[in-house]
């Protein structure tokens, strides 16, 4: 594919609406809609629409696409249901809602933990239930049918409780590439299962006592359960090692790239809205943790646009243009709350009374390659650590001012607020302003794969990745459904190609991402989350002859480096892969 071209294919195939002849076009369109709710319209309608022809904000997918059009669609990238009630009525109202969501092109995440373990009697009906996976296969067979949009992969992610009875079936769920296709999977793991894979402990299944269920030699113990508020009696349906059940998820997730972890205590105990919400499942990517009916929608700074002096001695980065533009775009993004529609009622009410938004960042790589960083050094990581603060404290001190003028978030309890964990890591003076103002927005950033909006932005790398590889060859959903495979380069070596030379020796800061130690994937994870209030969506790349006892370690140094998730690829692990490497990409290596 020629130079730039994939900017314009991918407008195309997936964001320009009738009419519209230029990505130019586009941009005008969404600025003016997302405007729209600004008392002084034409102003920010200006604002947005600089950043958005400049390159420097991208707004998530379905903001670009669906933002000024008269489609009924959705401007959230994602949602996570409401919890599935344990009957067959409940189970299909459920579906039905996760069926209207996705059918206005939004992803789900859904908690299973609430369904009844397989096997389980029904004394009233003498049913036996089917366990959660079997109703998994329901929600995959809608998902396949839908396909959300033609040129847009139905994405859902499913996750269950570690201490569920049915924990061992859903660990395997994916053993087979071809089942659950459209499901990315995750164990909710506890800080007392961690305890307990450390000291080899045994570990009890449970699950909530039914009324027509006999408690007679039984073992029942009180335990706090989803959706439940509280301790409950819950059956103990048998113990397992818990060292044994913590090795066929990292076996499971080895050989087949599936379940990821949550570290859900940590998740819900860094929540900014930690008296209110439980918080057992993310969208499909991860980056954002959401209770029930909560949702999200997405933006991204281009960091890669503001290097000054790129490869050279003098490059930089334009801190204060940086602030400035993490300014506008949360303003940008707290009216897509009021300017989008909302599938369900439920979810309307959700967004409205916490005003989530997640901002985040996209073309990290290459901003470090043209600073001449390299990913993996501690240089680079303290450099992304300080590009993250700055757009962390710019979001929040734009929400405070937010919240001056528009007013606060409506579920804002000041004392509530001002306890919460990350909330106490802010300056001393974005917290007084709290204290003083309010805020407009429970939560600011999340850090999103970014990956369709960053070929928009001419192939940039996408979200914190590093490069997976120089030239590659990724597969493209075309608008007819079908797919494209394309080669491409990535924008940042491309640049420094044209000035240095074809066959220019590359510095020691261009690496992909299978060159660099997994750690320092994990390191750059952890350098960034102190800044992102909800989470980061982050893929661990391994090659694959990576010793299984080194891979299972990867997890358990996520857990110690206290980030929020982990999601591993083993390179080999599945039979497709959406990226591979162009089949005659050399690479110059210093001597």
């Amino acid at each position: 594919m020629q130079t730039g071209s994939i900017s314009d294919y991918i407008w195309r195939q997936k964001y320009r609406c009738y009419g519209e002849n230029t990505l130019d076009d586009t941009w005008q369109r969404v600025a003016r809609a997302i405007a729209a709710p600004e008392a002084e319209a034409g102003i920010w309608t200006e604002r947005f629409l600089t950043l958005l022809k400049a390159g420097s904000f991208l707004p998530g997918g379905r903001i670009i696409a669906g933002a000024g059009t008269a489609n009924k669609v959705t401007l959230f990238n994602c949602f996570v249901m409401g919890l599935i009630p344990d009957d067959m009525n409940g189970i299909f109202d459920s579906l039905r809602e996760a069926a209207l969501t996705m059918q206005a092109g939004g992803g789900v995440g859904h908690d299973f933990s609430t369904l009844r373990p397989k096997g389980s009697k029904a004394n009233r009906t003498g049913n036996i239930a089917s366990g959660p996976v079997s109703f998994m296969q329901v929600w995959n067979a809608m998902c396949a049918t839908l396909l959300s949009s033609g040129a847009r992969r139905g994405a859902m992610l499913a996750s269950l409780r570690c201490d569920h009875p049915d924990i061992e079936l859903f660990i395997d769920a994916k053993r087979d590439n071809n089942l659950l296709e459209h499901f990315n999977l995750s164990v909710q793991v506890t800080d007392s299962f961690m305890q307990a894979v450390m000291e080899k402990r045994a570990w009890p299944l449970i699950y909530p006592l039914r009324a027509e269920e006999s408690i007679e030699g039984r073992e029942i113990v009180q335990h706090e359960w989803t959706g439940t508020g509280g301790k409950v009696p819950c059956v103990v349906h048998r113990h397992v090692d818990a060292a044994t059940l913590w090795h066929r998820i990292m076996s499971a997730n080895y050989y087949s790239g599936e379940p990821g972890v949550l570290f859900i205590d940590r998740i819900n105990a860094l929540n900014n809205l930690h008296w209110r919400e439980e918080l057992t499942c993310t969208n499909p990517c991860g980056e954002i943790p959401l209770p029930p009916y909560g949702a999200c929608n997405l933006g991204s700074l281009n960091l890669a646009c503001f290097i000054q002096h790129p490869f050279s001695e003098k490059a930089g980065i334009a801190l204060d243009r940086l602030a400035d533009a993490a300014k506008v775009a949360v303003r940008f993004l707290d009216n897509v709350i009021d300017t989008s529609l909302f599938p369900l009622p439920s979810q309307r009410e959700m967004a409205l009374s916490t005003r989530r938004i997640g901002l985040g960042i996209t073309g990290l790589a290459d901003a470090l390659m043209m600073l001449g960083l390299n990913y993996g050094s501690s240089s680079g990581r303290e450099k992304a650590a300080q590009l993250m603060q700055t757009i962390c404290y710019a979001a929040y001190q734009c929400s405070i001012q937010l919240a001056q003028e528009k007013g606060c978030f409506p579920a804002f309890e000041q004392t509530q607020f001002l306890k919460s964990r990350f909330i106490q890591s802010l300056p001393e003076e974005l917290i007084a302003a709290i204290e003083k103002y309010g805020i407009r927005n429970s939560h600011l950033l999340a850090i999103a794969p970014a990956g369709t909006i960053s070929l928009l932005a001419d192939n940039t790398s996408s979200g914190i990745e590093p490069v997976f590889s120089f030239r590659q060859q990724r597969r493209i959903m075309t608008v007819d459904g079908g797919q494209e495979t394309l080669e491409l380069e990535n924008k940042a070596w491309r640049l420094w190609r044209e000035d240095a030379g074809a066959n220019a020796i590359e510095p020691k800061y261009f690496i992909t991402a299978l060159e660099l130690p997994a750690t320092a994937h994990l390191q750059m994870q952890a350098a960034l989350q102190p800044f992102v209030d909800s989470a980061i969506s982050k893929t661990i790349n391994v090659p694959a002859d990576c010793a299984f006892e080194e891979f299972s370690g990867l997890y358990v140094t996520a857990n110690n480096l206290g980030l929020k998730g982990c999601t591993t690829f083993r390179t080999g692990c599945r039979n497709k892969n959406v990226l591979v490497p162009a089949p005659d990409c050399t690479r110059c290596e210093m001597d």
